[in-house]
C-alpha cells in the first residue's frame, strides 16, 4: 500500500501536511504524530505506519508547523496542540466510521496527550504512545507526567526497557498511578526507538511487530469495528 498525501488545514491560513494510509479491511485509525528530531516521513515512522497497516489499522501522520518549515526548533505547546486537534479533525472527516486513537512517537505523544488533558479530542476514544519521553536522557524524572491526571481516557503505553528517557520503574509507577486507564507494554533489550541490539537475537522489524499487533489488539477492545461516536 502507498500513503495518500493530504493537506490538513489548522485555520484559514496555516496548514500541514499529511500522510493517510488506510487499508480496505481497516477497524480503527491512529492519529500518529512524529518525534521531536524527525517528520513523519522518518523511516521509523513509514515502517510502523505499515505495521500497523498489516493488521488493519489506519493511520494518519502529519507534520508539527515547525517540522513544516524545516526548522529544528519544536513549535509552543499551543500551536503544536492545534495541529493536534486539527489532524484529529482531518482524520474524523475522512474515515468518519472508524473509532479514532490518537498519539504518537514520543514528542508527538506528548503534545497529544497535553492537549486532550486541555480539552478532550473530538471522538478520539483512547490515546497510544509510541516511546512516551517521560524524562531527558539521564535525568530521571516523572514531572512530564503530570498532564495525564487529567486524561480520562484509555492509555497505552508502548516502551522499551532500554529507553533511555523512560525509567522502567518510574514509568510502571505512573501507569499503576492512572489505575485502570492505563495499560504499559514492555519489550525487552529496545531502546526509544524500539532498536535493539543484534546480540539480542531479534530484529528491530521484529519488535515493530510485535508493538504493532499490541497497539492493534488493545484498540479492539476500546471498540469494535464499525461507526464512530
Amino acid at each position: 500500500m502507498t500513503a495518500e498525501p493530504v493537506r490538513i488545514a489548522i485555520d484559514d491560513t496555516h496548514g500541514v501536511g499529511g500522510l493517510l494510509l488506510a487499508p480496505k479491511d481497516a477497524a480503527a485509525c491512529y492519529v500518529f504524530a512524529h518525534g521531536a528530531g524527525a517528520g513523519m516521513s522518518h523511516a521509523f515512522m513509514d515502517a510502523f505506519a505499515a505495521d500497523l497497516a498489516a493488521v488493519r489499522i489506519a493511520t494518519l501522520r502529519y507534520q508539527f508547523p515547525y517540522m513544516e518549515r524545516g526548522s529544528r526548533r519544536p513549535d509552543a505547546p499551543a500551536d503544536a496542540h492545534a495541529a493536534v486537534r486539527a489532524a484529529v479533525a482531518h482524520a474524523h472527516r475522512s474515515l468518519p466510521r472508524l473509532p479514532l486513537i490518537a498519539g504518537g512517537k514520543s514528542y508527538g505523544g506528548r503534545m497529544t496527550s497535553q492537549a486532550q488533558a486541555i480539552t478532550p479530542l473530538d471522538g478520539v476514544r483512547g490515546l497510544a504512545f509510541v516511546g512516551f519521553p517521560l524524562h531527558p536522557a539521564g535525568k530521571p524524572a516523572v514531572d512530564r507526567a503530570a498532564h495525564l491526571r487529567e486524561v480520562t481516557i484509555p492509555m497505552l503505553f508502548l516502551s522499551g526497557t532500554r529507553d533511555e528517557l523512560a525509567d522502567v520503574a518510574l514509568l510502571r509507577g505512573v501507569v499503576d498511578s492512572l489505575a485502570a486507564r492505563a495499560t504499559l507494554r514492555l519489550f525487552d533489550d529496545a531502546d526509544h526507538s524500539l532498536h535493539v541490539l543484534a546480540r539480542s537475537g531479534r530484529k528491530d522489524a521484529d519488535v515493530r511487530r510485535l508493538a504493532a499487533a499490541a497497539m492493534a489488539e488493545w484498540m479492539l477492545t476500546l471498540s469494535p469495528a464499525g461507526p464512530g461516536p
